[in-house]
């Protein structure tokens, strides 16, 4: 059904791609406390920075900025997953 939906709108017209999600998150100045959250407080290596962990610490932050992107006019939201791999972590 979603990919019904994205091929008929990709027929109309072009669709449009959120666009930096580190930059927006920037503007919100985030703290180590907000990357650690309730899940994470005695992990042992600094996670200021690690972004991915908002989906888990911060998801309202990242629905503000889903939800801006969307309002500017984004077809199509992704969120930050630069790190989610195994190295990062």
């Amino acid at each position: 059904m979603v990919e019904n939906s994205l091929e008929l709108a990709l027929q109309e017209r072009i669709l449009i791609l959120d666009g930096a999600m580190g930059t927006m998150l920037q503007a919100y100045n985030l703290q180590e406390e907000d990357y650690r959250g309730q899940f994470l407080q005695d992990h042992p290596q600094p996670l200021k920075g690690n972004n991915d962990l908002l989906g888990l610490t911060k998801p309202e932050v990242l629905k503000e900025i889903h939800r801006q992107y969307l309002e500017d006019g984004s077809d199509i939201i992704t969120t930050c997953t630069f790190g989610a791999q195994r190295v990062s972590q």
